[in-house]
């Protein structure tokens, strides 16, 4: 019984010290992970909330005389004037007293400024279309006078605040440094050619209104703040996702811009002679502007039906007339031809690529099946990405452009990849500069089984099938996107690198690959990396190769089951009678115990 007792102490110390080994073990594998990769947080960690995610929630004022309440569960935001709530945000309208211009602005990236600049070129567009109208038609009267110099003096507050609040803020580069100094931008403004056009729109010629009157033309210096259009329309293009549909409608402006000035023109010339004095002027019957805007438009348009001036000053009118609308038709048509021409290129593009292979194909009478697959990865390829190659897109581009852009479309999908978890970031962010995207057909094979494995596949868009069996055409497996495949064949060697299973794309599949040697031009700069990464593979490969019992999985049905083992109680009596070398019952048990042992063996 001593001998008992003191075998399951032993035994029981001996599980618990093991238990503590693998316990010391997992912690230290984590500490070793943690100073490799910071990224890779501990399971004692608990994600906190971002600031920016947390809602602002009333928190509970405690009552006059009496202690605070317990914890209550967080509201809902909400606004009120009650003394009983106490909140996190200011409200909207103090948050609007205490809110602080910018000290400088960005004219590259700021919205806030592009906002202005379309209230800039508002006030622009009012001067430069309403000033002709008003010097020629006959629309600004005494009884309306007052809401056209409401409107002008409007648009002239307008000028004078971007002059003194937003062109004094605006950032400029000196040397490759970005100056944000308060004095230096106000210098650099006023030492520029766009301070001088400003103070040039905004000469007071309206003092002259007391003794001409009030003339329109005496606002025409208006018209000169040009600069302001012309930055307007570079900033919305920068960020609009498709330019070219505004450029097209900037080009049909300035077509009826152009327009608008002649039959302003042509009022006045009838004017000039009296109206229905002939029958060339305007007759005076009808809307006059439409009536005018009409003549205007089948004169620069040179389409005929006009009738012949009688005079020597209609004549040169109508010269002048016609020498202008031929030269302005045609810079307007063919500025639109470049406009429809810059937004189709990747088309025209697409086109000539298609067009190109399609006639190799044919030179070389390539089987109908195959042609038609290859327009159709063409095809697909197009509308999915509206490129052919995204490489050819991003090599214009400086190193670490390429390599932001890599991280925001790639990151997430890597770092999910087991093979690659606790390597140098740095490294990481090598290898994807390394991957290609390749579209896949339906029924394409990704990679075939026996073939040498050189690359790695990460699924971007759509799905595989891993195919199997004793015909090979049993699918054991579907990976969707985010699934990675084929990343042992990397790092193994010794004819651990051959693909052990066809991969089929089922429907269009979009996959990144990263080839065996661009990575191993990248480990050459990282040993610790290497080293991680080949012990890594060697137990997938390990684990990959044991048989399904040692896995716990259920093996093949035995037709005689194992016995169970001995209890542990009764193999201690059999070793006590073993020293004491008695002849009794367990003594006779203990050697049928060993013949049967020898017979298993």
């Amino acid at each position: 019984r001593i001998g008992s007792a003191t075998s399951m102490s032993s035994a029981i110390i001996n599980n618990r010290l093991q238990e503590l080994v693998k316990l010391f073990k997992e912690r230290t594998e984590k500490v070793k992970e943690k100073l490799i990769d910071p990224d890779v947080t501990s399971d004692e960690e608990s994600p906190t909330a971002s600031p920016a995610k947390l809602a602002p929630v009333a928190a509970p004022v405690p009552p006059p005389g009496g202690e605070p309440e317990g914890d209550k569960p967080a509201g809902d935001e909400h606004y009120c004037e009650m003394l009983c709530c106490t909140f996190k945000y200011r409200p909207w309208l103090d948050r609007l007293k205490n809110y602080q211009f910018p000290s400088s602005i960005d004219p590259l990236t700021n919205l806030m400024y592009v906002l202005w600049l379309f209230f800039v070129v508002m006030a622009w567009n009012w001067n430069c279309w309403l000033i002709p109208v008003r010097w020629a038609f006959p629309y600004q009267t005494p009884a309306n006078i007052h809401y056209w110099l409401l409107m002008d003096y409007l648009c002239d507050l307008i000028y004078l605040l971007d002059i003194v609040v937003f062109q004094t803020r605006l950032q400029f580069v000196r040397g490759g440094d970005i100056i944000t100094d308060k004095k230096a931008m106000k210098e650099n403004y006023l030492r520029s050619q766009r301070f001088k056009m400003d103070v040039l729109c905004l000469l007071p010629l309206d003092f002259f209104y007391f003794k001409v009157g009030v003339n329109p033309l005496l606002r025409f210096p208006r018209c000169l703040k040009y600069l302001a259009f012309f930055e307007f329309n570079n900033r919305l293009e920068a960020i609009l996702s498709k330019a070219y549909i505004y450029r097209v409608i900037r080009t049909t402006a300035y077509l009826l811009y152009s327009l608008h000035v002649n039959s302003c023109l042509y009022y006045w010339a009838s004017d000039y002679e009296g109206l229905g004095s002939t029958t060339w002027v305007y007759d005076g019957e009808g809307n006059s502007y439409i009536r005018c805007y009409y003549w205007a438009v089948k004169t620069l348009i040179t389409i005929g039906g006009l009738p012949d001036p009688k005079t020597l000053f209609e004549i040169i009118f109508q010269l002048l007339n016609y020498f202008t609308g031929v030269f302005a038709f045609s810079v307007m048509i063919g500025q639109m031809r470049d406009v429809v021409g810059a937004a189709t290129a990747g088309q025209t593009y697409y086109r000539s690529c298609m067009d190109s292979t399609i006639k190799y194909m044919n030179f070389y009478r390539i089987p109908k099946t195959v042609q038609n697959r290859v327009k159709t990865w063409y095809e697909y390829t197009w509308h999915s990405q509206g490129m052919l190659d995204e490489l050819e897109l991003l090599v214009q581009l400086p190193d670490k452009m390429r390599l932001d852009i890599a991280i925001d479309v790639n990151y997430n999908i890597v770092s999910k990849v087991a093979l690659f978890q606790g390597c140098d970031r740095q490294m990481i962010f090598d290898m994807l500069k390394r991957l290609r995207s390749v579209v896949y057909l339906p029924n394409d094979y990704v990679c075939k089984k026996g073939e040498i494995g050189r690359e790695m596949y990460i699924i971007q868009a759509g799905q595989v099938q891993v195919l199997g069996g004793p015909d090979g055409k049993t699918v054991l497996v579907t990976l969707k996107a985010g699934s990675v495949f084929g990343e042992i064949s990397l790092l193994a060697a010794g004819g651990g690198n051959r693909r052990t299973a066809n991969v089929i794309a089922h429907g269009f599949a979009n996959l990144f690959i990263l080839d065996k040697k661009d990575l191993n031009e990248i480990l050459v700069h990282y040993p610790e990396s290497q080293k991680l990464l080949r012990k890594k593979a060697k137990k997938m490969l390990k684990n990959n190769n044991k048989p399904k019992d040692e896995k716990g999985a259920p093996g093949d049905s035995l037709i005689i089951p194992p016995k169970a083992d001995t209890p542990k109680l009764f193999q201690a009596a059999l070793a006590a009678a073993g020293r004491m070398g008695g002849k009794g019952p367990l003594a006779q048990l203990r050697w049928r115990l060993k013949e049967l042992k020898a017979m298993q063996a």
